[in-house]
């Protein structure tokens, strides 16, 4: 008996950061827009907690209760007086350390696995809370599709599409730390008047009516320049996109995948081409968005079935 949840990735189309608080977080004003690389999270009962992971960049993932989805199966365990043995594995395709919250991914896919798994019947209100004890984007990655998160990133509003976006995305040769780079964000800002984050209504006009030359015009993302101080050669692969057409280049989230928004699939094809004939990056991905939320795909029955006389 196992339960397999899909969960996606995910492209900040615009990444608007206030100044440090006193409890060293942002305020951010941050649209998600869930794209269509998926890791899969299965959960099977088992004796003790356990994580394996396989897949591109597996060795990277930690197998101990640091890793998100374990943290997710304890916190689920200990709200219904359980205990939290399961073996997680994760099939892993969104890039590991690129920006993309794979693991907050992982995260959100363990948690809803667990509740079909032990038949918690938790509230959705109830698991987008705990998604927001994990980490700032495991609720976005419960969510799917398009969302503005505000506070840290975890308070989401859910927003309309207006039709399907192209993109292409570089993985680099090595991944960016996430405090590491707004470390680097808060070196570069110091002095500097930051102002209070708001979202761009351009842009959320631009995603509810699937106007994608508008779009391309609104993207923005304030951790750029820390993640290209701390990885200049970032620019190069973002200078390579541009070249091959593509209307839109900017650092996902905190770095290093460089996203590529573009007109259709035959451009998508083009540019990643492109950059991958450029050597700037490692690797090319082509996909489309929005893309689902955590999705079940296989769960167990929790009715009892009893055998004939």
């Amino acid at each position: 008996m196992s339960v397999t949840v899909r969960v996606p990735a995910k492209v900040n189309v615009q990444l608007a950061v206030g100044a440090a608080r006193a409890d060293g977080f942002h305020d951010l004003a941050n649209v998600f827009l869930a794209v269509g690389l998926y890791d899969e999270v299965t959960v099977t009962p088992a004796d003790e907690l356990r994580v394996t992971c396989a897949g591109p960049d597996a060795a990277q993932v930690p197998l101990d209760r640091t890793n998100l989805a374990a943290r997710a199966a304890v916190a689920l365990a200990e709200r219904y007086g359980r205990s939290p043995a399961v073996h997680i594995h994760i099939a892993k395709d969104i890039p590991v350390a690129g920006g993309m919250a794979g693991g907050s991914a992982d995260g959100a896919g363990a948690l809803v696995a667990c509740d079909a798994l032990w038949g918690t019947g938790a509230s959705r209100a109830e698991l987008l809370d705990i998604c927001a004890e994990l980490g700032s984007d495991v609720p976005f990655s419960l969510v799917g599709g398009a969302a503005l998160g505000i506070g840290r990133g975890e308070r989401l509003t859910v927003l309309e599409t207006g039709g399907t976006f192209h993109w292409v995305f570089a993985m680099a040769e090595r991944g960016l730390s996430t405090p590491a780079v707004f470390r680097e964000f808060d070196r570069l800002a110091e002095g500097v008047d930051i102002p209070e984050p708001i979202a761009s209504q351009p842009l959320l006009d631009a995603l509810a009516k699937g106007d994608l030359d508008a779009l391309a015009a609104a993207v923005s993302n304030d951790l750029q320049p820390a993640a290209l101080s701390l990885f200049p050669e970032l620019a190069d692969t973002l200078a390579a996109g541009r070249t091959a057409g593509a209307l839109a280049a900017l650092v996902s989230g905190s770095g290093p995948t460089t996203a590529f928004l573009v007109r259709d699939a035959g451009s998508a094809a083009k540019v990643a081409e492109a950059l991958t004939a450029s050597g700037t990056c490692r690797t090319v991905r082509t996909t489309t968005a929005p893309a689902a939320g955590a999705t079940v795909l296989d769960r167990p029955s929790h009715e009892v079935h009893e055998s004939p006389a």
